[in-house]
């Protein structure tokens, strides 16, 4: 057997819970895999690369790398790197595609390798910039146009024949721009998202009781929902919460999400009090020594973020619920204790801050109109 190989058998014959792990080894794909695997001469990540994706080989190379047989490894910067040269081959001519190439490795790389880790988030915002910037250079190969003989008419045709998610490519316009490669007297529209809901504080009170006062949700899924409806956590800042953040004594917990340790008082400390003592996955090989506060089905990794928006999904829309607290919190403090108490920037609690006033102001508009009546 592969010498990087017994750091797994060794975890497996150590698991509290025995039956999980030969439940999962006994399953035919599992054991071709591992049997396949155990012949190699040797095994790294560049030799696992080679091998046709699957979750059994990812959930292995988890394994092997928090029980240290592998290095560990930005795996979505691994990913975006295959998936751009794939993407490579799209682009209809030579000359875009060294431009794209550029863009790839300039604009999307360059960002990454300045994170301490990229995640899901940034990984599917550079796919879909990417994506849209090689349809629209190719867009321009279709009318014989060269990206340096770009002209306004050429911008307007392209948002107004489309989507909206042409608009993405203004950001390659920006970067094109940057690099001295096209006028920059262009212009395009940006790209924004449309209006979304927001929870009222009606809706936010009735979650909070639902949250600390049924038994109906699991510890981790009621941890995470007080997060979101109480401290206006977006879910792809939750989901990375280590036990560094959180501290919990017999008289205390407290959570630090910005600047400032936030103290949580009874009830909403008791999720975070029963995660400390029994976290979710620690009766298998997968979390070793796992610092999330909300561990994955993947060795070593926190949960998906749309895997936790999912199982609140029942509950509230995490989004409306985060857009209200910030709504109704902007009501209550000044905008710089929310943002460095919360870990926002003054800028974007500025802008809740703002539609907190206008909402507020349409509504006694309306009582004022409505005792008029």
């Amino acid at each position: 057997m592969a010498t990087e190989l017994e750091a797994i058998a060794t975890a497996l014959k150590s698991m509290k819970r025995a039956n999980s792990g030969l439940t999962w080894i006994q399953q035919k794909h599992v054991t071709t895999f591992l049997t396949d695997l155990a012949t190699a001469p040797t095994i790294t990540h560049e030799t696992l690369d080679q091998l046709p994706p699957s979750r059994t080989l990812e959930y292995v190379r988890g394994l092997l790398v928090e029980h240290s047989a592998l290095p560990r490894r930005d795996e979505a910067l691994i990913r975006y790197q295959q998936w751009s040269n794939d993407a490579l081959t799209r682009v209809a001519t030579p000359q875009h595609r060294e431009i794209i190439r550029r863009y790839i490795r300039w604009y999307h790389l360059r960002r990454m390798h300045s994170m301490d880790s990229v995640s899901p988030g940034t990984f599917l915002r550079a796919k879909q910039t990417l994506t849209v910037a090689i349809e629209f250079v190719n867009y321009l190969t279709e009318r014989d146009v060269e990206l340096a003989d770009l002209q306004q008419h050429h911008l307007d045709t392209w948002q107004a024949s489309g989507t909206t998610t042409n608009e993405i490519a203004s950001r390659f316009l920006r970067w094109a721009i940057t690099t001295k490669l096209v006028d920059p007297t262009l212009t395009m529209t940006p790209h924004r998202r449309g209006t979304s809901p927001t929870m009222d504080a009606d809706g936010q009170t009735d979650v909070v009781q639902r949250v600390t006062r049924t038994g109906n949700l699991n510890p981790r899924d009621r941890a995470a929902a007080i997060l979101v409806i109480v401290f206006g956590q977006q879910i792809e800042r939750v989901v990375t919460l280590t036990w560094n953040q959180v501290t919990v004594t017999d008289e205390l917990v407290t959570i630090q999400l910005g600047d400032t340790a936030i103290a949580l008082p009874e009830p909403l400390d008791e999720p975070f009090r029963q995660l400390h003592t029994s976290p979710t996955h620690d009766l298998t090989a997968a979390h070793p020594n796992s610092n999330w506060v909300f561990r994955g089905n993947t060795p070593g990794r926190h949960i998906h973020a749309a895997s936790l928006r999912n199982q609140l999904r029942d509950l509230f829309s995490t989004r409306a619920a985060r857009l209200g607290t910030l709504h109704e919190l902007t009501k209550l403090a000044p905008v710089a204790i929310i943002a460095e108490t919360l870990g926002y920037s003054t800028a974007t609690i500025e802008r809740h801050a703002m539609a907190s006033s206008a909402s507020y102001a349409q509504y006694i508009a309306a009582r004022k109109d409505g005792s008029k009546d």
